[in-house]
Protein backbone atom coordinates (compact mmCIF):
# COMPACT_ATOMS: atom_id res chain seq x y z
CA UNK A 1 0.00 0.00 0.00
CA UNK A 2 1.41 3.41 -0.94
CA UNK A 3 2.04 6.19 1.56
CA UNK A 4 -0.94 8.51 1.89
CA UNK A 5 -0.64 12.31 2.09
CA UNK A 6 -2.54 14.22 4.76
CA UNK A 7 -3.89 17.71 5.34
CA UNK A 8 -1.22 20.35 6.13
CA UNK A 9 1.55 17.81 5.50
CA UNK A 10 5.09 19.19 5.67
CA UNK A 11 7.98 17.25 4.18
CA UNK A 12 11.74 17.81 3.99
CA UNK A 13 13.60 17.23 0.73
CA UNK A 14 13.95 13.61 -0.31
CA UNK A 15 17.71 13.64 0.29
CA UNK A 16 17.38 14.95 3.86
CA UNK A 17 19.39 13.02 6.43
CA UNK A 18 17.47 11.46 9.34
CA UNK A 19 18.81 10.06 12.61
CA UNK A 20 17.03 7.68 14.96
CA UNK A 21 18.56 7.85 18.42
CA UNK A 22 18.28 4.66 20.46
CA UNK A 23 19.80 3.07 23.52
CA UNK A 24 21.89 -0.07 23.22
CA UNK A 25 18.96 -2.37 24.00
CA UNK A 26 16.85 -0.93 21.18
CA UNK A 27 19.80 -1.04 18.79
CA UNK A 28 20.29 -4.74 19.54
CA UNK A 29 16.60 -5.31 18.87
CA UNK A 30 16.74 -3.48 15.53
CA UNK A 31 19.81 -5.42 14.40
CA UNK A 32 18.49 -8.81 15.52
CA UNK A 33 14.91 -8.43 14.28
CA UNK A 34 15.44 -6.12 11.27
CA UNK A 35 12.07 -4.63 12.14
CA UNK A 36 10.95 -1.04 12.63
CA UNK A 37 9.23 -0.49 15.96
CA UNK A 38 6.02 1.60 16.04
CA UNK A 39 4.63 2.69 19.43
CA UNK A 40 0.91 3.23 19.96
CA UNK A 41 0.32 6.99 20.10
CA UNK A 42 -1.60 7.10 23.38
CA UNK A 43 1.33 5.47 25.23
CA UNK A 44 3.80 8.33 24.76
CA UNK A 45 4.99 10.26 27.82
CA UNK A 46 3.21 13.38 26.56
CA UNK A 47 -0.43 12.58 27.30
CA UNK A 48 -1.58 15.36 24.96
CA UNK A 49 -0.12 13.40 22.02
CA UNK A 50 -2.55 13.56 19.11
CA UNK A 51 -4.98 15.91 20.85
CA UNK A 52 -5.61 19.59 20.04
CA UNK A 53 -5.01 22.35 22.61
CA UNK A 54 -8.24 23.04 24.45
CA UNK A 55 -8.37 26.71 23.45
CA UNK A 56 -8.02 25.75 19.78
CA UNK A 57 -10.78 23.13 20.07
CA UNK A 58 -13.10 25.60 21.79
CA UNK A 59 -12.54 28.20 19.08
CA UNK A 60 -12.93 25.85 16.11
CA UNK A 61 -16.02 24.20 17.55
CA UNK A 62 -17.53 27.53 18.57
CA UNK A 63 -17.91 26.57 22.22
CA UNK A 64 -18.07 28.60 25.42
CA UNK A 65 -15.77 27.09 28.11
CA UNK A 66 -18.10 28.36 30.87
CA UNK A 67 -21.21 26.75 29.42
CA UNK A 68 -21.83 23.31 30.95
CA UNK A 69 -23.49 21.93 27.83
CA UNK A 70 -20.63 23.22 25.67
CA UNK A 71 -18.09 21.66 28.03
CA UNK A 72 -19.84 18.31 27.64
CA UNK A 73 -19.74 18.74 23.86
CA UNK A 74 -16.00 19.49 24.02
CA UNK A 75 -15.35 16.43 26.18
CA UNK A 76 -17.19 14.28 23.67
CA UNK A 77 -14.96 15.50 20.81
CA UNK A 78 -11.74 15.12 22.81
CA UNK A 79 -12.74 11.70 24.10
CA UNK A 80 -13.47 10.49 20.58
CA UNK A 81 -10.07 11.76 19.39
CA UNK A 82 -8.32 10.13 22.34
CA UNK A 83 -9.78 6.79 21.25
CA UNK A 84 -8.99 7.38 17.59
CA UNK A 85 -5.29 8.00 18.31
CA UNK A 86 -5.06 4.41 19.57
CA UNK A 87 -5.18 3.44 15.88
CA UNK A 88 -1.90 5.29 15.15
CA UNK A 89 1.47 3.62 15.67
CA UNK A 90 4.47 5.94 15.57
CA UNK A 91 8.15 5.65 14.63
CA UNK A 92 10.21 8.82 15.26
CA UNK A 93 13.31 10.23 13.51
CA UNK A 94 15.41 13.38 13.96
CA UNK A 95 15.79 15.72 10.97
CA UNK A 96 19.51 16.36 10.65
CA UNK A 97 18.90 19.48 8.58
CA UNK A 98 21.37 21.75 10.38
CA UNK A 99 24.25 19.31 10.17
CA UNK A 100 24.48 18.71 13.89
CA UNK A 101 22.94 16.75 16.68
CA UNK A 102 22.56 18.03 20.22
CA UNK A 103 23.83 16.48 23.43
CA UNK A 104 20.26 16.78 24.70
CA UNK A 105 19.07 14.37 22.00
CA UNK A 106 21.78 11.89 22.95
CA UNK A 107 20.93 12.23 26.63
CA UNK A 108 17.19 11.79 26.10
CA UNK A 109 17.10 9.03 23.51
CA UNK A 110 20.48 7.37 22.98
CA UNK A 111 22.67 7.90 26.01
CA UNK A 112 24.64 4.63 25.85
CA UNK A 113 23.68 3.66 22.31
CA UNK A 114 23.66 4.90 18.75
CA UNK A 115 21.93 6.94 16.12
CA UNK A 116 20.90 4.92 13.08
CA UNK A 117 21.19 7.13 9.98
CA UNK A 118 19.05 7.10 6.85
CA UNK A 119 17.61 9.50 4.28
CA UNK A 120 14.02 10.62 3.87
CA UNK A 121 13.69 8.90 0.49
CA UNK A 122 14.95 5.59 1.91
CA UNK A 123 12.50 5.73 4.82
CA UNK A 124 9.75 6.66 2.36
CA UNK A 125 10.56 3.61 0.23
CA UNK A 126 10.60 1.32 3.28
CA UNK A 127 7.14 2.49 4.37
CA UNK A 128 5.80 2.49 0.84
CA UNK A 129 6.31 -1.26 0.66
CA UNK A 130 4.22 -2.07 3.74
CA UNK A 131 0.71 -3.48 3.62
CA UNK A 132 -0.46 -0.84 6.14
CA UNK A 133 -1.94 2.56 5.53
CA UNK A 134 1.13 4.72 6.22
CA UNK A 135 1.95 8.41 6.55
CA UNK A 136 5.27 10.25 6.70
CA UNK A 137 6.11 13.89 7.33
CA UNK A 138 7.59 16.47 9.65
CA UNK A 139 6.08 17.27 13.00
CA UNK A 140 4.94 20.89 13.23
CA UNK A 141 5.19 22.70 16.54
CA UNK A 142 2.70 25.09 18.07
CA UNK A 143 -0.68 25.92 16.53
CA UNK A 144 0.02 28.60 13.90
CA UNK A 145 -0.14 26.07 11.06
CA UNK A 146 -3.47 24.57 12.14
CA UNK A 147 -6.45 25.34 9.97
CA UNK A 148 -9.97 25.73 11.29
CA UNK A 149 -10.51 22.01 10.97
CA UNK A 150 -10.94 19.19 13.46
CA UNK A 151 -8.60 16.78 11.75
CA UNK A 152 -7.04 13.81 13.59
CA UNK A 153 -4.00 13.57 11.29
CA UNK A 154 -3.26 17.26 11.79
CA UNK A 155 -3.28 16.73 15.54
CA UNK A 156 -1.14 13.57 15.51
CA UNK A 157 1.49 15.46 13.47
CA UNK A 158 1.46 18.52 15.76
CA UNK A 159 3.30 18.93 19.06
CA UNK A 160 3.79 21.65 21.64
CA UNK A 161 6.53 24.22 20.97
CA UNK A 162 8.56 22.99 23.93
CA UNK A 163 9.41 19.88 21.87
CA UNK A 164 10.64 21.84 18.84
CA UNK A 165 14.30 20.87 19.38
CA UNK A 166 13.34 17.27 18.60
CA UNK A 167 13.07 18.27 14.89
CA UNK A 168 10.92 15.19 14.46
CA UNK A 169 10.03 13.39 11.28
CA UNK A 170 7.21 11.02 12.11
CA UNK A 171 6.35 7.76 10.40
CA UNK A 172 2.84 6.50 11.11
CA UNK A 173 1.04 3.29 10.38
CA UNK A 174 -2.65 2.88 11.11
CA UNK A 175 -4.24 -0.25 12.50
CA UNK A 176 -7.91 0.08 13.36
CA UNK A 177 -9.63 -2.30 15.74
CA UNK A 178 -12.69 -3.36 13.71
CA UNK A 179 -14.63 -4.23 16.88
CA UNK A 180 -13.73 -1.14 18.91
CA UNK A 181 -16.57 0.88 20.33
CA UNK A 182 -16.51 4.63 19.80
CA UNK A 183 -17.99 5.55 23.15
CA UNK A 184 -15.42 4.34 25.67
CA UNK A 185 -15.20 7.91 27.01
CA UNK A 186 -18.85 7.91 28.14
CA UNK A 187 -19.55 6.92 31.73
CA UNK A 188 -22.45 4.98 33.24
CA UNK A 189 -24.44 8.21 33.63
CA UNK A 190 -24.06 8.90 29.90
CA UNK A 191 -21.65 11.80 30.52
CA UNK A 192 -18.71 12.19 28.09
CA UNK A 193 -15.12 12.56 29.33
CA UNK A 194 -12.05 13.83 27.42
CA UNK A 195 -10.40 10.40 27.58
CA UNK A 196 -11.41 6.73 27.55
CA UNK A 197 -12.55 5.33 30.90
CA UNK A 198 -11.44 2.17 32.74
CA UNK A 199 -15.07 1.07 32.90
CA UNK A 200 -14.91 0.74 29.09
CA UNK A 201 -11.50 -0.87 28.42
CA UNK A 202 -10.12 -1.33 24.93
CA UNK A 203 -10.18 -4.83 23.50
CA UNK A 204 -7.41 -7.01 24.92
CA UNK A 205 -5.98 -7.85 21.50
CA UNK A 206 -5.00 -4.23 20.74
CA UNK A 207 -1.17 -4.26 21.06
CA UNK A 208 1.09 -1.61 22.58
CA UNK A 209 3.27 -1.64 19.48
CA UNK A 210 3.57 -2.86 15.92
CA UNK A 211 6.67 -4.21 14.22
CA UNK A 212 7.28 -4.21 10.52
CA UNK A 213 10.02 -6.12 8.71
CA UNK A 214 12.20 -3.95 6.50
CA UNK A 215 15.36 -4.32 4.41
CA UNK A 216 17.83 -2.99 6.95
CA UNK A 217 20.72 -2.70 4.50
CA UNK A 218 18.67 -0.55 2.14
CA UNK A 219 17.43 1.69 4.96
CA UNK A 220 20.45 2.32 7.20
CA UNK A 221 23.33 4.29 5.67
CA UNK A 222 25.46 4.80 8.78
CA UNK A 223 25.60 4.15 12.52
CA UNK A 224 26.85 6.89 14.85
CA UNK A 225 27.93 5.87 18.35
CA UNK A 226 26.95 7.91 21.40
CA UNK A 227 29.76 10.03 22.87
CA UNK A 228 28.95 8.38 26.24
CA UNK A 229 28.99 4.77 25.07
CA UNK A 230 31.16 2.44 27.14
CA UNK A 231 34.08 0.58 25.55
CA UNK A 232 32.29 -2.79 25.60
CA UNK A 233 29.21 -1.17 24.01
CA UNK A 234 31.37 0.30 21.23
CA UNK A 235 32.82 -3.14 20.54
CA UNK A 236 29.35 -4.70 20.38
CA UNK A 237 28.00 -1.97 18.10
CA UNK A 238 30.91 -2.38 15.68
CA UNK A 239 30.38 -6.14 15.68
CA UNK A 240 26.70 -5.72 14.75
CA UNK A 241 27.65 -3.29 11.96
CA UNK A 242 30.21 -5.75 10.60
CA UNK A 243 27.80 -8.70 10.76
CA UNK A 244 25.03 -6.77 9.00
CA UNK A 245 27.43 -5.62 6.27
CA UNK A 246 26.61 -1.93 6.34
CA UNK A 247 28.61 0.13 3.82
CA UNK A 248 30.02 2.40 6.53
CA UNK A 249 31.62 1.45 9.82
CA UNK A 250 30.15 2.69 13.08
CA UNK A 251 31.72 5.93 14.24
Amino acid sequence: MSIKPYWSQKEPSMDSVLWRFMDLRKFRDLMASEELYFRRADLFTDKSEGLPPEDYALRVLGLDPFNIDHRSHLNNHLGSLAQHRESYYVNCWYLYAQGLETLDMWELYGHDGVAAVTRYDLLYDALNGLSDEAHLGQIQYGTDHLTDRFNALEFITTKQKKYALDCEVRALITAYDPLAGGNRHIDLDNCPHPHPLPVNPRNAWVPDCKRRRIDLRKLITDVVISPWAETDAVEEINLWVKIKGFPAAAR
